[in-house]
């Protein structure tokens, strides 16, 4: 029988290679799965928690979910520590704490493609949900770089030129070690870069920390939706690092 199997965070590879091999449907639980006000998750977790861990709540609430692997381990946060404790205490299916310590690098070609930064994040995403390194594509010279967590509104994606490269635990994310601090910690102090991190995440002071050693770094956290507040000042840095954006017209991606 095919099972619908939510993860949080990044389970551990040997977890997502039984999942694959049961031929089960993984559910990632760090998105929106559903549209539905974030607000409904706050019965069981406090707003001054992340977007992403009260979003996985939401999705928890209101899917029809086998079981859940949840990484509680340095690849992810002590808070996610806390949430296995409220999920398991709400839901009436397993819940599997993990703590994902792989450290077998996978590669990181998503990250330096030219593929548009929109769609980095998403097969970044959704190369979560397989035990299998990421296909290899043609690297592309830098103008710009996006260091930090996948945001709950990827709408801010759209900003940035094709050649955009991504660093932070996203990269970690395609490398399948995301408990690599040193890989975390990496950025290119050659290119302007947006170090990104949702709001009441533990990982805004590592943010705010490499972004005050860049030399040319815009720190920015966001909540729940990215506003004209937060676009503009993307769009600000951005233009005044004279990188040529999709909003210019002149996006052309070299090798």
């Amino acid at each position: 029988m095919n099972r619908k199997i939510g993860i949080v965070g990044i389970p551990p590879l040997a977890v997502i290679r039984k999942i694959n091999a049961d031929r089960d449907t993984i559910v990632d639980l760090d998105e929106p799965q559903l549209q539905l006000a974030i607000d409904l998750s706050s019965k069981y977790l406090p707003r001054v928690y992340c977007a992403i861990l009260r979003t996985v709540v939401l999705n928890s609430m209101h899917l029809d979910l086998d079981l859940i692997y949840i990484d509680v381990g340095p690849g992810k946060c002590d808070c996610a520590l806390h949430v296995s404790t409220i999920l398991t205490d709400m839901l009436d299916i397993p819940v599997t704490p993990t703590r994902n310590l792989d450290m077998k690098n996978f590669g990181t070609p998503i990250c330096r493609s030219g593929l548009s930064l929109l769609d980095k994040f998403l097969a970044i995403t959704r190369g979560v949900q397989s035990s299998k390194p990421s296909s290899l594509h043609e690297t592309f010279t830098p103008t710009a770089g996006f260091w930090g967590v996948p945001p709950r509104d990827f709408s801010i994606l759209s900003l940035f030129p094709d050649t955009t490269h991504v660093y932070g635990w996203t990269r970690c994310m395609e490398n399948k070690t995301p408990a690599n601090l040193t890989l975390e910690s990496y950025c290119n102090p050659n290119i302007p870069t947006v170090f990104f991190a949702q709001s009441f995440c533990a990982k805004t002071a590592l943010a705010r920390h490499l972004a005050d050693q860049h030399p040319r770094a815009l720190y920015l956290d966001c909540d729940v939706n990215a506003g004209s507040s937060a676009r503009a000042k993307i769009e600000a840095f951005l233009e005044l690092s004279g990188v040529q954006t999709p909003a210019s017209g002149e996006n052309h991606a070299t090798g």
